[in-house]
């Protein structure tokens, strides 16, 4: 499923948003991020330090979902996540991030996490 016009014009505003995740006891583990979304893909993008929280439970409950809330606004994206690691998958992720936010600072320990969205809510 993808975002409609309305919906993609939303994302492209900067707004911070909030990552939901699974912990092992199966509760739900929510944190502010920023986070970007590639329609060309349909994919969601956030950068991360490795062995974080939200990347511990995506390693072993690998769906998550993406909220934006701007007063009465809102959009959540849901679907199955990936961590990754290698170069190619950080840089696309931090490209998408810079030209959204900002450049973001260096950081050795970074990962990109990607969520396939499967999944979209939203107020009309």
């Amino acid at each position: 499923m993808r975002p409609t016009a309305t919906q993609l014009d939303f994302l492209t505003e900067s707004h911070l948003g909030t990552l939901a995740t699974i912990r092992s006891d199966g509760t739900p583990h929510v944190v502010a991020i920023a986070f970007t979304y590639l329609p060309e893909d349909g994919t969601v993008q956030v950068i991360t330090k490795d062995g974080s929280v939200k990347v511990r439970n995506l390693e072993k409950s690998p769906r998550a979902a993406v909220s934006q809330v701007d007063g009465r606004r809102w959009l959540t994206l849901e679907g199955p996540a990936v961590v990754h690691r290698d170069p190619a998958s950080i840089a696309k992720a931090v490209d998408a991030f810079s030209s959204r936010y900002r450049v973001p600072s260096e950081n050795p320990d970074r990962v990109a996490i990607e969520i396939t969205v499967d999944r979209v809510l939203g107020s009309a």
